[in-house]
């Protein structure tokens, strides 16, 4: 039987009580897999050591993973991670690889393995998911999810994502470069300066503004825009809202953004949008 490749980047999923909390519990997901696995399939476990919280997990370590999942011969991966910032790594690894011939399941969990929870339940899933349609996915809460659209949605309930549909992306970049890039928020009463300041230390930034694509009427904001762009500091806006994406020239209020040169993102969530833009400056 062919190979299973299981990424173990850490998370609450096989985590146990300490003194001071939760904190990574050796040998715990591999204790729980043994039993889950049919009979006669060969595992191989790539366990980051040491284990990552998942608001530690950046570009270097998506490109980690790639490097392990790009070389591996086996018929599926599965990345164990913590839920923190899974909705980032679904859509970096989405971006990253477009043309997969295997499937890539994320899975984590709200409550570690051995307490009642649902890691037992997301892993079966996971499991079952490597042996599916090729793709990046979550599974989760019972669900099998795009992993490229992904929401975190809930903090603290079993059912933590959504995912939301996301057109294709093709890019030659398959790695996430050294960048300075961030999300930024428009909110109502942030100056201009305050923007220019950010804007200022980035290659790039995802600017979440509000509703279908609009901005305050900042003449001096939209200044500040027209020349980070000009600078060669790439800017891609995203709704703040959850779903229905970005609409250019349906408000005379988001004349700003595209006069200034900003990219229009779609709908795109904000960690896709991120993704894309570190791979379009890679």
């Amino acid at each position: 039987m062919a190979e299973l490749l299981i990424i173990y980047t850490g998370g609450t999923i096989g985590m146990v009580p300490g003194p001071t909390g939760l904190q990574p519990g050796q040998g715990v997901l591999e204790a729980a897999l043994a039993p889950r696995l049919p009979a006669g399939q060969r595992v191989r476990v790539e366990r980051f050591d040491p284990l990552v919280d998942s608001a530690n997990i950046g570009p270097a370590d998506w490109n980690r993973m790639l490097d392990l999942i790009e070389a591996a011969d086996c018929t599926g991966v599965i990345v164990v991670h913590g839920t923190d910032t899974m909705a980032y790594t679904g859509a970096a690894l989405s971006s990253a690889l477009p043309d997969l011939a295997v499937p890539v399941v994320l899975c984590g969990a709200m409550v570690p393995l051995g307490q009642g929870g649902d890691a037992e339940g997301n892993l079966d899933l996971a499991l079952s998911a490597a042996q599916g349609a090729p793709g990046v996915w979550l599974a989760f809460a019972g669900k099998v999810m795009p992993a490229a659209g992904l929401v975190k949605h809930d903090s603290h309930a079993a059912d933590a994502f959504r995912s939301h549909p996301q057109g294709p992306f093709r890019t030659p970049a398959r790695r996430f470069a050294d960048r300075r890039l961030a999300v930024l928020t428009l909110t109502p009463g942030v100056s201009a300066q305050a923007i220019e300041a950010m804007l200022a230390t980035l290659d790039g930034a995802v600017l979440r503004v509000f509703g279908a694509g609009t901005m305050m009427a900042n003449p001096a904001l939209g200044a500040v825009l027209h020349a980070a762009v000009a600078r060669g500091c790439r800017l891609r806006a995203v709704s703040q809202c959850e779903a229905g994406g970005l609409e250019p020239a349906a408000y005379a209020a988001g004349a700003g953004l595209w006069a200034a040169g900003v990219e229009n993102g779609g709908t795109e969530t904000p960690e896709l949008a991120l993704a894309r833009l570190w791979l379009g400056l890679s």
